[in-house]
């Protein structure tokens, strides 16, 4: 075995408690390299009468690695483990000291998990796993109050630039709430509320006021009221990295330079306050002078935001915060953050804005999730012919293997933005592709989020282009992409298979543009079969041959002497589904 490769510790996501009984154990090594990896587990201070062992499965692999896991549950909700790990030549033993050949007795050199504490616990909120999402700009969905447009307002469904208004408003989510529950969407995510002089409001200039072009306090509580009554959770975005130059604080610090009070509010290089060269004297989102950061390290500044977050949970009912440039912030914040809100809401769903590898943020005391940028890229290069099937099956093992189970089953999965260019753009305008990566989105583990449009067809380059406006009419809507849409979310809420942990790959090799994939709970099994090239392609598997129906059709799927055979048109896909007995 090589040794270089064995890879364990004793915390974050290799050991750690997923609910009050049971440790979940990883343990990685190279592929290919181990046929049999078992946890030898027992309490340290009475081995004897107390331990037992556990083997571990392959849950997943990359290019390089094994990955290995397996859930434990403690006699007493404490436990000493090493890891055997058995190949044809030699057995050895992973242990708290390092790898040896003879069998260690317990447990002075084993790893340890001391006790599984309740308040430790990484908790999140149950209703993620259930929800579909669909991020909404109320600016760009629909104008429900023409009575309080913006001066200058243009005419509905124009080309978007990074200055103009259309008019949406909260109003006009109300107006369309029985459009979204008629598609399956039971969460929304709103891109700001606040009042902004900006059309996409991430440069606020008062966070306890609702923009006057969306409407009021009271509209959003009987938008969130409305939601409510239909089973539709809200989440709002809390801009808390940055503000408006137009932000009170900020105005002062302008003004009165260093003599302001609020002048270790931001980070202020030097004064006066001024841009020269394209370059703020301040630090700010990217190099937006308009939009200049909070130093929110500040007792004051800490305050005055975590007020924030707490207010609009109380006054209004949401469900909870999408935080918006997340990784700029200080940890410390985070986590006086996620205390204020869990405090109010223990249910409140916190998702970060955080586009690369975010288990820093994911380990219990900080975020939920994150929105997972890196899956929308890894599924988007496939369906794009980026990669083979075996490279697309490797990186998203990968994916999984970054964070504990509680956050991969509510990772905030999306295929596109309001800071991407449009799902059916970035595939080339391709329907049949985007139905295949929207299905693969619909089908794996995690929370899903469309953006609103993609569903019947709305296209656009990157920001400001996909921001456009909603289109209402029928007759300019894709109505068999909707269709589809409808379909497959109606699939996903109706199986709770579909949005399970167990997620096992049946085919993807280095030759072939076909993909298929397994989800499964308890008695129920679905397996996913897709074609990612322009030719018809038949795939067989073995030993599945009986029990199988379409999931859409409920038509039998009968099996031959080579197994169970699927024939799939051009970038076509399959869904087949059967009940197990004894599973």
């Amino acid at each position: 075995m090589q040794k270089e490769a064995l890879y364990h510790i004793p915390g974050y996501k290799w050991a750690y408690a997923y609910d009050t009984e049971t440790v979940r154990l990883r343990v990685r090594t190279k592929r290919g390299d181990v046929s049999r990896v078992v946890a030898q587990w027992g309490d340290k201070y009475d081995w004897d009468r107390f331990h037992d062992e556990t083997a571990l499965e392959i849950v997943t692999s990359d290019e390089l690695f094994d990955y290995w896991e397996a859930a434990v549950s403690p006699f007493y909700r404490r436990m000493s483990y090493i890891f055997r790990l058995e190949s044809e030549e030699e057995t050895l033993y992973m242990t708290d000291r390092g790898i040896v050949e003879e069998f260690p007795e317990p447990s002075g050199s084993y790893y340890e998990f001391a006790y599984i504490h309740d308040v430790d616990l990484f908790k999140v909120p149950q209703w993620a796993k259930e929800a579909v999402f669909m991020q909404i700009m109320p600016e760009r969905f629909a104008n429900g109050d023409p009575s309080n447009d913006p001066e200058g307002t243009e005419d509905w469904g124009g080309v978007p630039t990074r200055e103009n208004f259309f008019g949406g408003d909260l109003q006009g989510v109300i107006d369309h709430l029985d459009y979204l529950e008629d598609l399956g969407v039971n969460a929304i995510y709103f891109t700001p509320i606040f009042e902004s002089p900006s059309n996409h409001k991430y440069d606020i200039v008062d966070y306890k006021k609702i923009d006057p072009h969306f409407g009021d306090t009271e509209l959003l509580k009987k938008l969130i009221g409305a939601c409510h009554d239909r089973g539709i959770r809200v989440v709002l975005d809390a801009v808390f990295n940055h503000c408006s130059t137009e932000f009170p604080a900020f105005k002062d610090v302008r003004e009165n330079g260093e003599a302001s009070v609020y002048q270790d509010w931001f980070h202020v290089r030097s004064f006066p306050v001024e841009v020269k060269d394209g370059i703020p004297s301040y630090d700010t989102f990217g190099f937006f002078e308009e939009m200049p950061k909070f130093n929110t390290a500040h007792p004051d500044v800490k305050n005055y935001l975590l007020e924030v977050a707490e207010y609009w949970i109380k006054e209004v009912g949401i469900d909870g915060w999408r935080l918006d440039v997340a990784n700029e912030i200080d940890h410390a914040f985070w986590r006086d953050f996620r205390n204020v809100v869990k405090s109010i809401n223990p249910e409140a769903y916190i998702i970060g804005e955080v586009w690369s590898d975010s288990l820093t943020w994911l380990t219990g005391d900080q975020f939920d999730s994150v929105m997972n940028y890196p899956f929308s890229d890894t599924v988007l290069s496939y369906f794009n012919g980026e990669m083979n099937s075996l490279d697309f099956s490797n990186k998203i093992g990968a994916l999984l293997m970054r964070y504990p189970q509680q956050t991969n089953e509510v990772i905030f999965n999306l295929l596109c933005s309001h800071d991407t260019p449009r799902l059916l753009t970035r595939l080339g305008g391709d329907k049949r592709k985007m139905k295949l990566a929207v299905t693969f989105l619909m089908t794996f583990i995690g929370t899903p989020c469309l953006f609103y449009g993609d569903e019947i067809g709305l296209e656009g380059e990157g920001d400001p282009d996909c921001r456009q406006c909603m289109e209402w009419d029928p007759e300019k809507q894709d109505r068999d992409l909707h269709d589809f849409y409808r379909m497959v979310i109606r699939l996903r809420r109706e199986h709770p298979a579909l949005r399970s942990s167990r997620y096992r790959i049946h085919q993807a090799c280095a030759d072939t543009p076909c993909f298929v994939y397994e989800r499964s709970e308890g008695n129920e099994q679905f397996l996913i079969w897709m074609n990612n090239s322009d030719e018809e392609q038949t795939l067989s598997l073995p030993d599945l041959a009986e029990g199988w129906k379409d999931a859409f059709s409920g038509e039998e799927v009968a099996g031959g002497e080579d197994g169970l055979s699927v024939t799939l048109e051009p970038f076509g896909f399959r869904i087949l589904h059967r009940e197990v007995q004894n599973a």
